[in-house]
């Protein structure tokens, strides 16, 4: 057996076209129910689905009063499972977090007070305004979903899905994310402000009296259980990628590590992240298959914000969407 050969491996069942239709018409029901409150970001509402069916955690950043918060309050509505939410601060320390033990006077023992983290979709708000000790406090739930609290192992129990939002352009009282607390994320995405036609339906659903998030979010009906999430997530991991496949999202992360403008590339999680959401974008397009524009379309949002420029390009003011579309551009397309 070579250093290549995987021990023991069966071929693995193709997902079906009944598994197909499923998975594209519980998109279509959330898409649509979100797009009854929030206008535009539409590539917002297909990333987080995304990024559910991955077994992934989003970065979503963009200015203030750009439907991040309530893009991610109406998704964990929707989902029949356990949601906390946590407003960042800088004072919020790890225990906060993750739990601490306390004592138990009547039963004479620490008993495990288990902190938000604990949930199956965590919302975190403003995550820059933690410390990084605070911060790093997420590292292992993100990874390998438990939490360690005076060395004793807690499950997460699945699925886990982390959404964290931010405003990258404040500069004051925040943490920029350390390179390894961003590699958590699978995928990142900045939100945008309205166009001009968008706006104008946002005006005018608020004269209507549509946007009241606490009367809409209220009503809302669950459309997945947390079985049906699990479900789905299984059944995306069985979308094909050929090795020619394969070969060609190795091909894009490998150039991320040699370009002259990039001073750190992607990490090995980049490649995951990039087939994982490829496999999820094709299920999405009806596909049992992923073809070289599913694995272009997920790229910018699985491999930007895991790269750093050097200083000499930053100087020339090269960015790092110029950069990736560079990339993805020169790659040779199988």
């Amino acid at each position: 057996m070579t250093d290549t050969e995987v021990p023991n491996s069966t071929p693995q069942r193709r997902i079906d076209d009944s598994e197909l239709q499923d998975i594209s018409a519980v998109f279509e029901d959330i898409r649509n129910t979100i797009g009854k409150f929030i206008v535009g970001n539409d590539r917002l509402v297909e990333l987080v689905f995304i990024s559910l069916l991955s077994e992934g955690h989003i970065l979503i950043e963009g200015f203030p009063g750009t439907a991040k918060t309530t893009c991610a309050k109406i998704v964990s509505a929707l989902a029949d499972c356990e949601f906390k939410r946590m407003q960042c601060a800088v004072d919020i320390q790890p225990a906060d977090i993750i739990g601490i033990h306390t004592w138990d006077q009547e039963k004479k023992e620490f008993r495990m007070r288990k902190g938000p983290i604990f949930s199956n979709i965590f919302l975190i708000d403003e995550i820059n305004r933690l410390s990084p000790k605070s911060q790093s406090a997420f590292l292992e739930a993100m990874s390998e979903c438990q939490a360690t609290v005076d060395g004793i192992r807690f499950d997460i129990s699945k699925p886990f899905f982390a959404i964290a939002t931010q405003n990258p352009f404040e500069k004051e009282s925040i943490f920029p994310l350390s390179e390894s607390q961003r590699d958590r994320f699978m995928f990142s995405i900045q939100t945008r402000h309205l166009e001009g036609e968008e706006e104008r339906e946002l005006i005018r659903r608020e004269q209507e009296g549509f946007l009241n998030p606490e009367k809409f979010i209220g009503a809302l009906s669950p459309i997945l259980t947390r079985h049906k999430i699990l479900q789905l997530i299984d059944s995306t991991t069985r979308v094909h990628a050929e090795p020619h496949m394969q070969e060609y999202i190795k091909d894009i992360v490998m150039a991320t590590r040699f370009h002259g403008d990039i001073y750190l590339g992607s990490s090995s999680r980049g490649s995951i992240a990039l087939l994982r959401g490829a496999k999820a974008y094709a299920a999405l397009e009806n596909r049992s298959y992923i073809i070289p524009d599913d694995v272009k379309k997920i790229a910018p949002y699985a491999i930007q914000h895991r790269i750093i420029l050097t200083r000499e390009a930053e100087f020339s003011g090269v960015t790092i969407p110029q950069v990736m579309q560079e990339i993805i551009e020169s790659v040779e397309v199988p």
